[in-house]
C-alpha cells in the first residue's frame, strides 16, 4: 500500500516538475510518508522513476505482446492495439510516464536507456514478427514497416505529445486519428485477405 502511494505521488511530482526538479521530500509529503520510507522501497530517485516505468507499463507491454502474437488478421490486431492504447495508456496516467520519457529522456539518457530496455526492446521484436507474418500472408505490400516498426509507434507518440501540448485548444479524437493513420500506412491491412 505504501509502495503504491509512493509511486502515485512520484508520478504526480515528476509530471508536475520534471525529473531534475522533483525532490524526494516532495514525493514523501504527497504520499503521506516520511522521506526515509521511500528508501525502504527505492535506492534513489532514479530507481523510483525506473519503477514507475515497470509498474505502469509492464502490464501493457504484456497485453500488446499477447495481441501481436494472435493469429488474427492484421486489421483486427490494429483495432485491438488502438483499443488497448486508448483504454490502458491514453485514458490513464500511464500516458504521463511516456510523456516524461519523451521530455526527460534527452537530458537523462540512463532513463531513456532503461525505458528502451523495459518497453521498446520487448515491443519492437513482436511488432516486427507480426508484420513479417503479415507480409508473408500478403496483408502488407512491402517490408518497409518490418524494417522501420517505429512508424507504427508514431501514431501512439503523436497522441501523447498532442495531448500534453495542444489538447486544451483542440481535443483529438484518438481512435479516429489512429485509424486514419493506419489506413494510410497499412492500406492492404484493411482489405480482406
Amino acid at each position: 500500500m505504501r509502495r503504491e502511494a509512493i509511486l502515485g505521488a512520484a508520478l504526480e511530482e515528476f509530471s508536475a516538475r520534471g525529473f531534475a526538479a522533483t525532490r524526494l521530500d516532495d514525493v514523501a509529503r504527497r504520499a503521506g510518508v516520511a522521506k526515509g520510507t521511500i528508501y525502504l522501497y527505492f535506492a534513489d530517485k532514479e530507481a523510483l522513476f525506473q519503477e514507475l516505468i515497470r509498474f505502469h507499463l509492464n502490464p501493457v507491454v504484456g497485453t500488446f505482446g499477447a495481441a501481436l502474437a494472435s493469429d488474427l488478421p492484421l486489421s483486427a490486431i490494429i483495432d485491438q492495439a488502438i483499443e488497448i492504447f486508448v483504454r490502458e495508456i491514453y485514458g490513464t496516467h500511464r500516458k504521463e510516464v511516456i510523456r516524461l520519457i519523451i521530455s526527460e529522456g534527452p537530458r537523462f539518457p540512463a532513463l531513456a536507456e532503461f525505458y528502451y530496455r523495459e518497453v521498446l526492446a520487448r515491443i519492437l521484436p513482436a511488432v516486427r514478427a507480426r508484420l513479417a507474418r503479415a507480409f508473408e500472408r500478403g496483408e502488407i505490400a512491402d517490408d518497409a514497416l518490418i524494417r522501420f516498426p517505429q512508424l507504427i509507434g508514431a501514431a501512439f507518440v503523436t497522441t501523447i505529445v498532442w495531448h500534453g501540448l495542444f489538447d486544451r485548444f483542440e481535443p483529438l479524437d484518438v481512435p479516429a486519428m489512429m485509424r486514419a493513420y493506419f489506413d494510410r500506412i497499412l492500406p492492404g491491412a484493411r482489405r480482406p485477405a
